[in-house]
């Protein structure tokens, strides 16, 4: 356990490097493409630089949120800062989609009222933005085996952005080209289309975790099944909460078994069981030698009504 403690910390130091590296890079980009936007005219740009700004705020969340995951818990916040990281997810995700719908709007007036835009300087500045955002997504990528929320939340930014600046690329070229202006407000709805659905999904995972959702990948029925079924003395499983504190899963669980002869060597056995099959490494189990018989014993049984009756 000591092990795997440390291991994250390391991983800890090395998220936050990336994320500050990352945040530095986006940011002084996202000031050079604000000025470049309002000096050519460019919306695409604009839209590029609105896009900009929610990955540097990301960036910055998510640079808290690792200081906050170290902050030990207290008596007062028994599992840590955790959830910090989800609240700055949750309000990242927001902050995206206002942003979204004020550039389309800006689009659809830009629409009715076509408004000059200089293609070189625009040309310029979002090839500067897209190289930008090659470094910004290499550093987030660049070995992070580990699954963090808000490291992910980032590098989809950061891709959403690059699509931005290629967008904002091709704009100016056939702006170049053609002189045909109303092509940047098209271009800059289709990365605000863009930056939509990664918010959307940024949303639903962020609110679930708030809303001490299961981790969607688990099947509480196959669990319940599956525990049975791998361990005899397991006669029924019930009252099973599954929820996620900063990406880490947490169960409690009241198990009704046949009296063993060694009680801590069976739930020694169950916490292995979902430790190494749904990888939850903090579980609380209630062992029971009677059946349950209160108005909460089939709670989640809906999926796995059988498990009850199963007698080995």
């Amino acid at each position: 356990m000591a092990h795997s403690h440390s291991h994250s910390h390391s991983t800890g130091d090395e998220n936050a490097k990336r994320l500050l590296l990352a945040f530095g890079v986006t940011a002084t980009f996202m000031i050079i493409e604000v000025t470049g936007g309002l000096i050519s005219g460019s919306l695409a740009l604009l839209a590029d630089a609105g896009h900009m700004l929610t990955d540097a705020a990301a960036l910055l969340f998510a640079l808290l949120a690792v200081q906050f995951a170290r902050r030990p818990p207290n008596a007062r916040h028994t599992f840590g800062w955790l959830r910090l990281t989800t609240l700055a997810a949750f309000v990242n995700a927001i902050a995206l989609v206002v942003i979204t719908i004020l550039i389309v709007w800006e689009a659809f007036q830009r629409f009715r009222h076509p408004q000059p835009v200089a293609g070189t300087t625009m040309m310029v500045i979002a090839i500067a933005g897209l190289v930008a955002n090659i470094l910004a997504f290499w550093i987030l990528h660049r070995g992070s085996s580990e699954k963090n929320l808000n490291v992910r939340a980032a590098a989809l930014h950061v891709l959403g952005d690059l699509l931005g600046s290629v967008g904002a690329i091709v704009a100016a070229l056939i702006i170049m080209g053609t002189g045909w202006t109303p092509i940047d407000p098209i271009l800059s709805v289709l990365v605000s289309c863009l930056v939509l659905r990664s918010a959307w999904r940024l949303l639903k995972e962020s609110v679930n975790e708030l809303l001490e959702g299961a981790p969607t990948s688990l099947d509480i029925g196959e669990l319940k099944r599956n525990l049975c079924r791998s361990i005899p003395e397991v006669r029924n499983v019930h009252h099973v909460h599954v929820w996620l504190v900063g990406e880490k899963p947490l169960m409690t669980l009241h198990v009704q078994v046949i009296p063993p002869h060694d009680h801590d060597a069976l739930l020694e056995r169950i916490r292995h069981f979902l430790e190494h099959h749904y990888e939850i490494a903090h579980s609380t189990i209630q062992m029971e030698y009677q059946p349950c018989n209160g108005p909460d014993c089939h709670l989640n049984e809906a999926q796995s009504g059988h498990s009850h009756e199963h007698h080995h």
